[in-house]
């Protein structure tokens, strides 16, 4: 099988803590990378989830006084 080479920018220190993670596991990044990408193509799908944020404390007591009017009303 033939290789090629990619380009992935990324901040200078998520590269370096990243470098250090796949080093403690025992691999390169770019084993860590094909492992990312065989997983990828076999499944069809991203293989973890994406999430967004939790909501910080003034969302979350929002969210509460919403609901407890809610409940009052009822």
């Amino acid at each position: 099988m033939a290789s090629t080479n990619i380009n992935i920018r990324m901040d200078a220190d998520l590269k370096r803590q990243f470098e250090a993670f796949c080093a403690d596991m025992g691999m390169t990044m770019t084993t860590a990378f094909n492992i990312f990408a065989r997983k990828t193509v076999r499944e069809y799908r991203i293989p973890f989830e994406i999430g967004g944020d939790v909501p910080n404390a003034e969302t979350v007591e929002a969210i509460r006084e919403v609901k407890q009017l809610k409940d009052d009303k009822i």
